[in-house]
């Protein structure tokens, strides 16, 4: 009788908590949050290729908006965004790639998520979605964009009882999809600057993108 009351109070539990609930519960989270360490797993399913890539790493996160990913297998590599500039490290070819931050990147709308600092009932249609998944206490949502986007939603796992982002899936128009799985997560860890920034061998070549360099020759024009 008691194993009855104790199924029947979970699943009224359930059915009463509604999609706010859960947005405002992940947002509240966020805000309080100054910065997050975990580690992550990423899977970019390619509509034209059968075997997904699969890279492993860790990832940092500091407020207001500074985030390193720092990939560990199979290739090492460190994307770190900082100030504006999306900086693309790649030790074995000893090249740094420079870019403006792309709205329609991934990490940027991660970035987005992490920081806390929108309303996602600003920027998204919010749903249940109980995709498939190997969590059985979370919440899953869907995010619709309200706005023209390069992806057509997101998938979110919330933890039910940290109310942490676990899971992040992205799908665009082309039939790929991108997944971020976070674990191992530790908030509100103090970090040296160090991780911030990047320490390169005198001879890594620095490659600029097009928009910096349109951006480099504004400022110049204006400033003679």
């Amino acid at each position: 009788m008691r194993y009855v009351c104790c199924l029947l109070f979970l699943s009224l539990f359930s059915f009463s908590t509604t999609v706010d609930d859960v947005v405002i519960n992940v947002e509240r989270k966020l805000r309080s949050m100054r910065s997050l360490q975990a580690n992550f797993n990423q899977i970019f399913y390619a509509s034209s290729v059968s075997t997904p890539l699969n890279e492993k790493g860790k990832f940092y996160f500091q407020k207001p908006n500074w985030m390193r990913w720092e990939y560990k297998d199979p290739e090492e590599k460190i994307f770190l965004y900082k100030e504006g500039v999306f900086l693309f490290y790649f030790p074995e070819d000893k090249e740094v790639i420079q870019s403006e931050l792309s709205k329609e990147m991934y990490e940027s709308e991660i970035l987005t998520l992490f920081s806390g600092q929108k309303q996602l009932k600003d920027e998204y249609t919010i749903e249940f979605s109980p995709f498939p998944s190997e969590s059985q206490k979370t919440w899953k949502l869907k995010l619709t964009p309200k706005e023209e986007s390069d992806y057509t939603h997101i998938l979110l796992e919330i933890d039910e009882k940290t109310w942490l982002i676990r899971k992040a899936i992205f799908f665009d128009w082309a039939g790929n999809k991108s997944e971020f799985q976070f674990s191992q997560i530790k908030t509100n860890v103090r970090f040296s600057d160090k991780v911030f920034e990047l320490e390169l061998p005198p001879d890594v070549e620095i490659i600029k993108d097009e928009s910096l360099k349109q951006n480099e020759n504004i400022h110049h024009s204006s400033t003679t």
